[in-house]
């Protein structure tokens, strides 16, 4: 266990696919179906969710900075889908997840992995503010 979370903990994140998650509005194609982005964005929440942050770190938080997934099927509108996170590793602040998707038919429609990195909230913010633009793209 660390002040993070503990190996083998889940969380998980429910929604709906509805007009406001699909591929088509989510300009990630061009269907009526559950997007990717919306998967990897519900994954990411299930991961968030599995954390147990400690009160001693009440000034932390965690960001995402690795997702390796498959999305494996499509859910049509007015289906529910389901994301679960399970914690396989904790080195230092580095949080590694399984992480997978189905949908209210039981159909596993992703699987992957992910990763967050737990930081401290007001210098990653002051970080992310301070940082200069240089101009290149």
């Amino acid at each position: 266990m660390s002040e993070y979370g503990i190996i083998g903990a889940t969380g998980t994140a429910t929604t709906i696919c509805d007009n406001t998650n699909t591929a088509k509005v989510l300009r990630s194609g061009a269907l009526d179906v559950y997007a990717t982005p919306a998967m990897v964005a519900l994954m990411e929440e299930a991961a968030c969710n599995a954390l147990t942050i400690s009160s001693g770190f009440s000034g932390s938080s965690s960001v995402g900075i690795e997702m390796s997934i498959k999305h494996l099927a499509a859910t049509s509108l007015g289906r529910s889908v389901t994301a679960t996170a399970t914690i396989t590793s904790i080195k230092k602040t580095i949080v590694r997840f399984d992480v997978r998707a189905q949908d209210s038919t039981g159909s596993a429609i992703g699987t992957g992995t992910h990763a967050r990195a737990i930081v401290e909230v007001e210098n990653f913010m002051r970080t992310a503010v301070e940082k200069k633009d240089s101009g290149k793209l």
